[in-house]
């Protein structure tokens, strides 16, 4: 049975798969838009720390003020309107519902709700994906403890990625790299949220119209976004980090698979099994022709000549070898997607992508020179930039991570383009993050 009959099985016998939203920003808001239009799932509740852009926000997503006007849970529950809390805790500690989904982008946040959740007893899909960029594996394992599921949210592109190397690896072939599209450009690691929409190819107007956050568009743009996302699909699928971080080869769809190959077989891979990126831009800043700029692909090789035939027979495009092909979706559409977690984990029991072991991280770069006592902004900001490492380099070196560079203060100068390290920066060491941050670096 698929999972849409079995959504409107779980509605017809009023067994509804019942959902705690923590935060309604540009992926929850997205998810709004859609849920109202799927059966047997029912958002009880939604958190959010300023109630009145929230109740806005789901405005704008289609939303009739009824829908959202439950004074309480318990009233939410009586009567499958929505009830909108400041306060995240009553809504995680509510036992009827089943599924936390954390879609607050700020990870150290998110590390609090989703332990919150667990020790609910809840399941949660968490669509903050620098949460698990930073301690994704043992956010799982945290999971298994309490027996829960803990999974990625499909939409965004490390789920589908998950997706397609699955996929590929229950079909039988091997995967030699996996990952996602970008538009890059060098000068793109330095911009702010004052740059963005020039850089994205937005206008204000646009911007203003889709409530779109500047700061977290940009970090999509600086690098940071695709090494969190490559971090995680790493640590999802075992697939390795580039040595020296992301390399952006540019190509269009039928190029992955030329340039998706090691290279003694004339790509650009350092061996099998890998993520990267490709770049949709080509050599002078301007878009190629039929990119995966907004998508997802996957890169595997025939075991046999028996297997290269087939793909000549049924006119598959390869590289020039005929050993090498890319399957792929060309688009991903981020929350309007997420039903596809709900259904899989609320139905199947089964996460969209889940972390399994340490193999990447996202270290810090500094966008420009930094003084004692500046504090950085994080992801997205005007100070630093991510790129991915494998983990046990940045363990080694004693990288900064990514996830935990918001509202702290150097303690020196550091030059442009340079890495950070925990030697760099002043840290509240008590936080949930930090913590469990540091139980990972000490299984390398």
């Amino acid at each position: 049975m698929s999972l849409f009959n079995q959504l409107k099985a779980r509605s017809d016998n009023n067994d509804l798969i019942r959902v705690g939203i923590i935060g309604v920003g540009k992926f929850g808001t997205m998810f709004a838009s859609q849920v109202v239009r799927l059966p047997g799932i029912h958002v009880v509740g939604v958190a959010d720390l300023n109630i009145q852009s929230c109740k806005s926000n789901l405005k704008l997503a289609g939303w009739k003020p009824e829908m959202y006007d439950a004074k309480t849970l318990d009233n939410a529950l009586e009567s499958g309107a929505t009830c909108v809390l400041e306060n995240f805790v009553s809504l995680v500690n509510e036992p009827r519902i089943d599924i936390i989904i954390e879609c607050t982008g700020n990870p150290v946040k998110a590390v609090d709700h989703i332990l919150a959740a667990f020790e609910s007893g809840k399941h949660v899909i968490s669509a903050t994906v620098e949460a698990d960029a930073l301690c994704g594996p043992a956010l799982a394992r945290k999971a298994i403890e309490f027996g829960v599921i803990y999974s990625m949210a499909y939409g965004d592109q490390p789920a589908m990625v998950c997706e397609l190397v699955d996929w590929a690896r229950v079909c039988g072939f091997d995967v030699i790299a996996a990952g996602r599209g970008h538009k890059w450009r060098s000068e793109y690691r330095s911009s702010t949220p004052d740059t963005i929409w020039d850089y994205w190819g937005l206008t204000e107007e646009q911007a203003k119209r889709g409530r779109l956050n500047p700061k977290m568009f940009n970090s999509f743009l600086d690098g940071t976004k695709p090494a969190i996302e490559s971090s995680a699909i790493s640590n999802a699928t075992g697939l390795l980090a580039p040595s020296n971080g992301l390399n952006y080869p540019s190509g269009s769809i039928d190029q992955i698979p030329m340039l998706m190959r090691p290279i003694n077989d004339g790509g650009m891979l350092e061996g099998s099994g890998f993520v990267e990126v490709i770049n949709s831009l080509d050599e002078n800043g301007d878009m190629i022709d039929y990119d995966i700029r907004k998508g997802v692909w996957v890169t595997l090789k025939s075991a046999n000549d028996y297997q290269r035939n087939c793909f000549e027979e049924y006119k598959v495009q390869t590289d020039d070898s005929g050993k090498y092909f890319t399957s792929y979706k060309r688009w991903h559409l981020i929350g309007l997607e997420l039903g596809m977690s709900v259904a899989n984990v609320g139905i199947r029991k089964e996460a969209t992508g889940v972390a399994k072991e340490f193999l990447s991280d996202v270290v810090t770069i500094a966008k420009r020179d930094l003084q004692v006592g500046e504090v950085l902004d994080g992801e997205g900001g005007y100070t630093v930039s991510g790129d991915i490492r494998p983990s046990n380099i940045s363990v080694k070196k004693n990288y900064l991570p990514l996830g935990l560079t918001a509202g702290v203060k150097m303690l020196r100068d550091v030059k442009a383009n340079s890495i950070l390290s925990y030697d760099d920066i002043s840290i509240e060491h008590q936080t949930n993050a930090y913590k469990l941050r540091k139980s990972l670096e000490q299984s390398i």
